[in-house]
């Protein structure tokens, strides 16, 4: 019965949806994480009487017709980019976005990669770096004997040398945006990639116009609402039963041919 495929695919397409729901949980505390929402689209329709054809040699129209569909298919799984909350953390190497942009980072095979997250620390020769020791472009040296380091919401970095009155700018923090944010790869660790489908970045300085300011002392927690999550992942289920509930009709339907005499 052609009822069994469809409510495959919809159950197929639930447990997709609840693999979604579940990554968006188990990064609930993941600093700049994104949340990820499961979009469905109908597979093809079989005519079994078209619509808008003749239905006599008078010409008359068939104003409705008749079409099956054979089910539901994955098209995307799209990340919402909206701006997570800040948590004040008072380490002044973390650094919060608060608007748009991503920070660079500089790979080993020499690519860029990019990243909301901005939990940095130090190198043994004083770079700033990710959790993984990887650089942040366009590379800033912190003095060996710097006793204060300070970010401005511009990217300015200000390091305050021992025996000097005044702090000195030892470098600058430049941002990437994307046309479409939502077309960026994910390679895990926190790090996106550029695709054709994200355009190529645009780089500037943060406040400047199109991108976000930089806030010391502070992480962008992840943008996932555990409440809306739950009701997703209890509506998912609850379309999971629906579709094996049409699998056990759909059967009983069956054995009530066979058995018929």
């Amino acid at each position: 019965m052609r009822s069994m495929d469809i409510a495959a695919t919809g159950m197929l397409a639930q447990q997709l949806n609840v693999e979604v729901i579940s990554n968006n949980i188990a990064n609930l505390n993941t600093t700049g994480f994104k949340r990820n929402r499961a979009e469905f689209q109908d597979l093809l329709y079989q005519n079994e009487r078209k619509v808008g054809s003749n239905s006599s040699d008078q010409g008359t129209i068939v104003p409705a017709g008749v079409q099956v569909g054979i089910g539901v298919k994955a098209a995307a799984v799209y990340r919402i980019t909206e701006q997570g909350n800040l948590s004040p953390t008072n380490n002044p190497l973390d650094v919060a976005i608060q608007g748009r942009g991503y920070f660079q980072i500089k790979m080993p095979d020499g690519t860029t990669a990019y990243t909301r997250a901005g939990s940095f620390q130090l190198s043994p020769t004083g770079e700033i770096v990710t959790a993984d020791g990887l650089v942040v472009q366009p590379g800033i040296t912190i003095p060996a004997d710097t006793t204060a380091i300070s970010i401005n919401a511009s990217g300015q970095v200000l390091a305050t040398i021992s025996g000097q009155i005044q702090p000195q700018t030892v470098g600058q923090f430049e941002l990437a945006t994307f046309a479409n944010e939502a077309g960026l790869s994910n390679l895990g660790n926190n790090l996106l990639a550029e695709t054709p489908a994200s355009g190529s970045p645009v780089t500037g300085a943060p406040s400047s116009v199109g991108f976000g300011a930089l806030q010391q002392g502070f992480l962008e927690t992840s943008n996932v609402n555990v409440v809306t999550e739950i009701t997703n992942l209890i509506t998912a289920q609850r379309s999971y039963e629906m579709n094996s509930k049409v699998i056990q009709v759909s059967d009983q339907m069956s054995n009530t041919l066979n058995n018929f005499r």
